[in-house]
């Protein structure tokens, strides 16, 4: 199959995709609706043969049984024998879902529903801090247990109505310091989300505020909360059972969201806008669970992510969302896509043959048009491009502004796709007064060269519900691509060699140790860094 996909794909190359639209009603054939959301890949060199070829890929790799495997339970992350269950965490309607024949429901709805009760109390001012009720809220963590839900909270800010929410991830001492000298102690809440309650960065950050707090509040322990499964090391923290939110192994970081990580976002939306959050990813799973696959919205979007990377070798795919509200979308999908299929072997330990993983990127439109667009336009490289953009902004008073949004979004896909050729350019520099050679020259530089791949995903509005379809949509997308790939997109190990030799060096740098061992390029760094005033 990766043979005739690569015959098309060679045969593809420099055909032009405006041609594609000449037969047929190709922007209908080649996308894809769901929950109101439409998903365009038109503007893609992918035609029927193409995308059948594809869709043959899907099933032959097994994602459909793969899929039920990971929904009923099965343990498929295995090099680290553990169920792959966040979407039990949204599964608000659905059956029992068993892990080691023990039904999970009941204890994933028991914790939702304490944490609801501890929102309610909080927003109403039942639970307050030594100063009164609680205004801010700062969600210490690193990796999933913050790039999910800081970018979730910036995304639902039109339905923040509880108390401010700020999150500290970097060790770097700046981050916990510029955050917590604009609070007051004595109405802030911490909440340090750390599953084992040891991750290092978390820890010192959370060693950190438990000072700045006991400075002004006489029992810091109590405005703090814990997402964390060591009770043990919680208690010891002296914070209260009451506000401890555990999840079990079958959560991964990047993937938790939707469970107790997701508190933060909970204590700024409310209980009910969580619900909705959650309805949406229950919604996209059982789309996912249930649509054919050509009219599957997740593995279409996979299956178009394959062919740019894996066939054409595109190397990385730029996010683009013209909805400033998810301005942390790129860094979120960045983790969730490179850190899940960013590997080199199978799942049986072997090399991959095909490399997996494209480098993901972006940032909101209209601020990137005046960053980076230009090499995408313009630069030697090819960038499959993913818009994202809504219908209906959340300011009445400003929709002229939207409109003008929608209509950049609109116009960088057209540009992406027809480009300007150079006999254009000519006759825009003759209109200027120009002539031979400068002419020549100055419309060499306005060449667009045009048919270059993107997709656009359209939804009516930035709801709760639908920035739970979003997310969920792209956790399947993983999924799917690391299941054709023959890789596990659920461990990560490639994080853990950095951390063990972070460790290492910590008393090295202290001078506690000295650097023999080290290659002489880190022993330099380290002579710098304590000659130049390292504490």
């Amino acid at each position: 199959m990766w043979d005739d996909l690569k015959r098309r794909g060679a045969a593809a190359e420099g055909r032009e995709i405006l041609s594609l639209f000449e037969e047929g009603d190709r922007a209908a054939s080649f996308s894809a609706t769901f929950g109101g959301m439409l998903f365009d890949y038109s503007k893609t060199n992918i035609d029927d043969g193409t995308m059948a070829a594809l869709l043959r890929l899907a099933e032959e790799a097994g994602v459909a049984d793969r899929r039920a495997a990971m929904m009923s339970g099965e343990k498929i992350n295995e090099t680290e024998g553990r169920a792959v269950l966040h979407t039990a965490l949204r599964n608000l309607d659905g059956g029992p879902v068993r892990v080691d024949g023990r039904d999970v429901m009941p204890e994933v709805r028991a914790t939702l529903d304490r944490m609801e009760d501890f929102a309610r109390a909080l927003r109403s001012g039942g639970f307050a801090g030594q100063g009164g009720p609680i205004t801010d809220v700062v969600n210490i963590g690193i990796g999933g247990s913050d790039l999910g839900p800081v970018m979730a909270v910036q995304a639902l800010g039109p339905y923040c109505d509880g108390p401010r929410c700020h999150f500290v991830s970097n060790v770097d001492g700046a981050h916990v310091h510029d955050v917590l000298e604009r609070l007051d102690p004595t109405t802030t809440l911490v909440i340090v989300a750390s599953k084992t309650f040891t991750t290092i960065e978390t820890m010192t950050n959370a060693e950190t505020a438990r000072a700045w707090m006991a400075d002004r509040v006489r029992d810091p322990g109590a405005q703090f909360a814990a997402l964390s499964s060591n009770r043990d090391a919680t208690a010891a923290w002296g914070i209260d059972e009451s506000r401890v939110f555990g999840f079990e192994d079958w959560v991964g970081g990047r993937y938790s969201v939707w469970g107790p990580i997701g508190l933060s976002l909970m204590l700024a939306v409310g209980p009910e806008d969580f619900r909705a959050f959650l309805r949406g990813g229950q919604a996209m799973d059982r789309h996912f669970r249930e649509a054919a696959f050509a009219g599957n919205l997740p593995v279409l979007l996979a299956l178009v992510g394959i062919w740019h990377n894996q066939v054409l070798g595109y190397p990385t795919r730029a996010v683009l969302p013209y909805e400033q509200r998810l301005l942390r979308l790129p860094a979120y999908l960045q983790q969730l896509e490179m850190e899940s299929n960013g590997k080199s072997v199978a799942m049986d330990g072997t090399p991959l043959e095909t490399p997996a993983g494209p480098v993901v990127w972006g940032e909101p439109g209209t601020n990137g048009q005046h960053a980076f667009y230009q090499l995408i336009h313009q630069g030697t490289q090819v960038v499959p491009c993913e818009f994202l953009v809504g219908a209906e902004g959340h300011e009445p008073a400003l929709a002229h502004q939207h409109r003008l949004l929608v209509a950049n979004c609109l116009a960088q896909s057209e540009a992406l796709l027809r480009g300007r050729p150079l006999g254009q350019a000519r006759v825009l520099m003759a209109e200027k007064g120009l002539e031979g050679d400068e002419l020549e020259r100055q419309a060499r530089h306005r060449v667009f060269p045009g048919n270059r791949p993107s997709t656009t995903l359209a939804y009516p509005k930035l709801t709760p519900e639908v920035l739970g379809m979003i997310v969920a949509l792209y956790e399947h997308r993983v999924f799917v691509e690391g299941v054709i790939l023959g890789i596990n997109s659920y461990d990560q190990w490639g994080v853990e060699l950095g951390k063990e030799l972070a460790l290492a060096l910590d008393p090295v740098l202290q001078g506690q140790k000295d650097t023999a061992g080290k290659d002489g390029s880190t022993a330099a760094l380290v002579a710098y860094m304590r000659d130049h005033g390292l504490g």
